[in-house]
């Protein structure tokens, strides 16, 4: 053991190898700093070849209290704080007055200074064993604290020192340290307080814990722009009495489905707000410096000066981001409100949020939006709001979809074709399915098919279409005038575009093209740091510099498109040769339809599940090559990377069966083949329809079910599970009474880290699409999202509460390209629906036949009109049916198309009434997109955006903020007047006594002068 003479340097400074957390800003009743500076202008430390740690003895109990009190106490003598002055706080957890004395895990461990940002880092030590620098098990762990300087016991004299050897740190491990040493001053500068761990394990986590005192705060808060509530209050009034009355109504028959938080209880008053000015603190009603700012605006805070704070060592370097890039740091989060489970006395608003919104036994409950967007910030709050729009919506057009599918449930022994298909005495004998093996068949065995068709075919199919477009528009537009409500009660209205810092990606290209050009990257750096709008080519990529990345994306995305259509071609596939072998066996042949359909759609949703995972990835990787310079443009284009290979990866099946299975068979001797022997499909004999609907619930629930419910349940768990494994697998030394008291910064470490809304909003947009797009074909669509949704809020909820660690409050006005994305949806859905009641549906063929060929108006006739005749004496050599079993002897068989019969001139050619049906198909299309179309116009124009309420409730806060800054700045020059009248009427007053004594002074001396002039003229 080796004892520190008086002058060595003290624990902190660089040469120990200690972080030299020191220069901070004073608190208010905090032991004063000691700046860095300071200490490295002091006496020169010895040198110890980098392989000893100073640290000081175990403290016994009485010297640790004392030193954890660092009183404020001045030396009589010299006029400084004496030693009690402390950085370290020796803490030992097993002490009960120290137990006794941690009343929060939220504050540091003063138990005055909240935790407002936690940075965690993993550390590993080489050559630490027993006798050679290991800690004693016995010793207590030590917090360092950067609050004030290093002090000695007064009567230790430096004595009990000892010094520990320790093994010599890799190359790697050492940069890392000291690039966080070095960030940590900076932030130390910025005026942050930190609170750092000892590392006194070989190896294992440490934290960093983050205080923002109020100087800085109110510093952040006006540079950012933060707007506050001031004193003034007022009421918000509603539209008219109508109005009025109605939500009087409508709030006391939905009492029972509010959720009872603090939020909900007032929202007839609010609080005018303005942006923080540190010169205009009179207008806010600041009660306590402490709960001001809540936690979301503090950690918000406190992560922008994260972000804008560099590192010279790691190669200058802009913001936390790039460092845990480079694995400097392994995370950075604020801390969770506290536990979410527990005594209702001690309630937070995490466990508020858990009771009254993150469980499924509150599915029937609203949101509590306004505690949602406190507690998680605005981005995150504005998602689930859409959400709950959006589920909100899904009702009325899932009562629509029920009656829709009971309108056909109801008609369908009315339904005259299906009828006429059924009756076995038409005995439509049509053509063999396939060559060879397929013999003839009865037009009546599809009955089943016929029926079920027509419970989708159907006239309310149409009018439900035309609903869905509207209701699409609707909801974009109740959404809009909805964010426009919460940006009022936000007060996100007039807030600016944050300036946002560029990517460690970017600024890692930038360096690589500096240097590969030979210029001085340092002096660049230095020079051009805050010129980010005069920066020349030099300072940043441009085309030229993207080119490779942009063709390798172009190139990719055509890779994975191109993917993703010989997959759906390699089903096609399995369809033909599947359906041909189980045609082949008499046992199987009458189920060969329903089988290939079911298996085909299985494997479809299989790989489409297989392919989204693969496509998140490759997209976010392709953006990566892009480059993009900033946060915000790289999480742009990674949405539409991800959307496009995501929705032609779901919807690339669905478009198959819905536009162009069976319209290239050909016909009975001039069939077209896939292969040799190989027919391609063709469509049942009532239509592709019910198989699009069997196709397109098949996927969509499959999805719902499997990767939006069981993957976000299961993956989670598994991970978690996965992560303590290995945490306890892990060698080092560990901590009993912190397993027994975990603080909370060690509960949120072991929470998954958050990823971003892209996840969750992408799963919705494509449920979206599955909404609107088809809803011609499956009018059950929007019931089964309904039933999904209403687990989705909660499942999404609970994830947010209790698996993940708190993201950081974001400001956003709206939710970005999302919007974009849903308008493009609603338009598009116009034009798909159109083309699948025109081409997929027996919708327009049904209309000319009743119109134009029927004799007494009705369908009666219309399957015989559908069907064509072929002459089987045609047939190609070697396609004939083998062994043929049917009843009769055949010379015409049917097959369902336009074409003219064997006996006409132009045998085999497209009829006339092709030629009519395809027109009347092409000006449905046209029509029903215009109509729809001016529709939605219609009522976009008839809805405004913005209500009329908020509209003028925000000119009405205008003019009271005018009003309220005047009787403001009006009491506040009264106040300077009476000020200013009081010190003249000091200053005139001293001025009067001041002439008072001089004229007695003067008169006194002459009396004294004339008594002194006759004293000496009697001399």
């Amino acid at each position: 053991m080796a004892t520190r003479a008086h002058g060595e340097c003290p624990l902190g400074t660089a040469q120990t190898g200690f972080s030299p957390l020191l220069d901070i800003p004073r608190l208010h009743r905090s032991p004063r700093r000691l700046s860095s500076r300071t200490i490295a202008r002091g006496t020169p430390c010895p040198k110890h070849s980098g392989r000893y740690l100073t640290m000081p003895p175990a403290l016994s109990p009485g010297q640790s209290n004392r030193i954890n009190r660092a009183p404020e106490q001045h030396d009589s003598h010299a006029g400084n704080p004496i030693s009690s002055s402390v950085i370290n706080n020796f803490l030992n957890p097993n002490e009960p007055t120290l137990s006794e004395a941690r009343q929060s895990r939220m504050h540091f461990y003063d138990n005055q200074r909240k935790v407002d940002y936690v940075l965690a880092y993993h550390y590993r030590k080489r050559g630490a064993h027993p006798g050679h620098g290991s800690p004693d098990p016995h010793r207590p762990p030590l917090a360092v604290i950067s609050n004030g300087e290093m002090g000695k016991e007064p009567n230790a004299g430096g004595q009990g020192d000892m010094m520990i050897e320790m093994g010599p740190l890799d190359a790697l491990e050492e940069e890392r340290k000291e690039q966080r040493e070095e960030f940590e001053r900076n932030l130390m500068e910025a005026g942050l307080e930190l609170e750092k761990d000892l590392e006194n394990k070989s190896q294992g986590s440490s934290f960093v814990r983050i205080h923002a005192p109020w100087q800085v705060l109110t510093r952040e808060a006006e540079f950012l722009k933060i707007k506050v509530p001031t004193k003034k209050m007022y009421e918000i009034k509603s539209e008219g009495s109508i109005a009025k009355k109605f939500n009087d109504i409508l709030q006391k028959m939905s009492y029972p489905l509010q959720p009872r938080v603090p939020e909900h209880s007032n929202n007839k008053m609010k609080n005018l707000s303005y942006p923080f000015s540190r010169e205009k603190l009179y207008l806010y009603n600041i009660q306590d410096k402490d709960t001001f700012f809540d936690n979301a605006t503090r950690s918000r805070i406190v992560h922008e000066i994260l972000k804008r704070t560099s590192c010279s060592r790691a190669n200058n370097t802009m913001g936390i981001n790039s460092l845990i890039a480079n694995n400097i740091y392994e995370a950075a989060y604020p801390l969770h409100d506290g536990e979410y489970e527990g005594a209702e006395d001690d309630m937070n608003d995490r466990k508020l949020l858990y009771q009254e919104w993150a469980r499924y036994g509150v599915f029937y409950k609203f949101q509590p939006i306004d505690l949602i967007r406190k507690y998680f910030g605005e981005k995150i709050g504005l998602y689930f709001a859409w959400l709950g729009l959006y589920t909100s919506f899904l009702i009325p057009s899932s009562v629509i979809g029920v009656i829709v599918f009971l309108y056909g449930c109801a008609t369908i022994e009315d339904d005259i074709p299906s009828k006429e298909m059924c009756d076995q005495q038409n005995a439509f004998t049509m053509c063999p399915l396939c060559d060879k093996s397929c013999d003839y068949w009865n037009l009546s065995t599809a009955c089943g098919t016929a029926r079920a068709s027509h419970l989708f075919d159907n006239p309310a199919t149409v009018f439900f279409s035309i609903f869905m477009a509207l209701w699409a528009t609707m909801f974009l537009e109740n959404w809009k005038r909805l964010q426009m409500r919460l940006g009022y009660f936000w007060d996100l209205t007039g807030i600016e575009e944050e300036e946002e810092h560029s990517r460690p990606e970017y600024e890692t290209k930038v360096r690589e093209k500096m240097l590969k050009e030979n210029k001085s990257l340092v002096q660049k750096m230095e020079t051009d740091k805050t010129e980010s709008d005069d920066e020349d080519d030099d300072d940043k990529l441009t085309w030229k510099d993207r080119f490779p990345g942009y063709l390798m994306n172009f190139a990719s995305i055509m890779f994975m498109i191109a993917l993703t259509f010989s997959i759906v071609f390699g089903v096609i596939v399995y369809r033909i040769t599947t359906a041909a072998a189980l045609s082949l066996n008499k046992a199987t042949r009458s189920n060969v339809r329903a089988t290939v359909t079911a298996t085909a759609v299985i494997i479809n949703l299989v790989v489409i599940l297989i392919l989204d995972e693969i496509y998140g990835a490759v997209a976010k990787w392709l953006t990566k090559i892009e480059v993009p310079k900033t946060e915000q443009t790289f999480e742009e284009r990674l949405i539409l990377k991800a959307f496009l290979l995501k929705f032609v990866n779901a919807y690339s099946p669905i478009f198959y069966v819905a536009f162009f299975k069976g319209r290239f068979v050909g016909r009975p001797g001039s069939y077209v083949y896939v292969f040799d022997g190989y027919r391609m499909e063709e469509c049942a004999p009532g239509g592709c329809l019910m198989e699009l609907c069997i196709q397109l619930s098949i996927i969509m629930l499959g999805k719902q079910l499997i990767q939006n419910n069981i993957f976000e349940i299961g993956v989670p768990k598994l991970k978690k599970l996965f992560r303590k494994l290995k945490d306890e697998t892990e060698p080092g030394e560990t901590d009993s009474t912190q397993s027994k008291h975990p603080e909370q910064w060690d509960l949120d470490y072991s929470l998954e880290p958050y990823t971003g809304l892209t996840p969750e909003y992408m799963e919705m947009i494509i449920q979206f699409g599955f909404v609107t797009l088809f809803v011609a074909s499956f009018p059950l669509a929007p019931v089964f999202a309904l039933l999904n949704n209403v687990i989705e809020v909660r499942l999404d909820a609970k994830k947010f509460v209790t698996e993940l660690r708190r993201p950081d409050a974001v400001r956003t006005k709206d939710i970005g390209i999302w919007f974009d994305i849903l308008s493009g949806i609603g338009k598009f859905s116009v034009i798909i629906n159109a083309f699948v009641i025109a081409v997929t549906s027996d919708f327009i063929p049904r209309l000319v036949y009743q119109y134009s060929y029927s004799h007494n108006g009705t369908l009666h006739g219309f399957i015989n009109h559908t069907l064509s005749y072929f002459n089987v004496s045609q047939l190609k050599e070697g396609t004939q049916p083998e062994n043929s079993q049917f009843d009769q002897e055949v010379l015409f068989c049917r097959f369902k198309d336009y074409r003219e019969p064997p006996w006409a001139p132009n045998q085999y050619e497209f009829s006339k009434q092709y030629w009519s049906v395809l027109s009347a198909r092409l000006a449905f299309v046209i029509i029903f997109q215009n109509l729809v179309m001016f529709l939605s116009v219609l009522v976009d124009w008839m809805i405004p955006d913005i209500p009329k309420d908020i509209s003028d409730q925000i000119k009405k806060e205008k003019s009271l903020l005018v009003d309220f800054f005047l009787k403001e700045e009006h009491e506040k020059l009264k106040v300077m007047d009476s000020v200013q009248r009081n010190q003249s009427r000091e200053e005139r007053s001293s001025h009067k006594s001041q002439a008072t004594s001089f004229h007695h002074s003067s008169r006194s001396q002459r009396g004294s002068y004339s008594s002194s002039a006759s004293q000496h003229t009697n001399v």
